[in-house]
């Protein structure tokens, strides 16, 4: 029983990585659109 709980648990904690990984990605892709639809703004003024 209790090598099945730590097994779930490693997994679970792996899963949440990837998970976190993947909103940190998403997060800097939408700064970054953000700064490029700015610039673009910025110089049609």
């Amino acid at each position: 029983m209790s090598e099945r709980s730590k097994l779930n648990r490693k997994r679970r904690e792996e899963k949440e990585e990837k998970q976190g990984n993947r909103v940190i990605m998403w997060i800097a892709v939408v700064l970054i659109l953000l700064a490029v639809l700015c610039m673009i703004w910025s110089m049609t003024l």
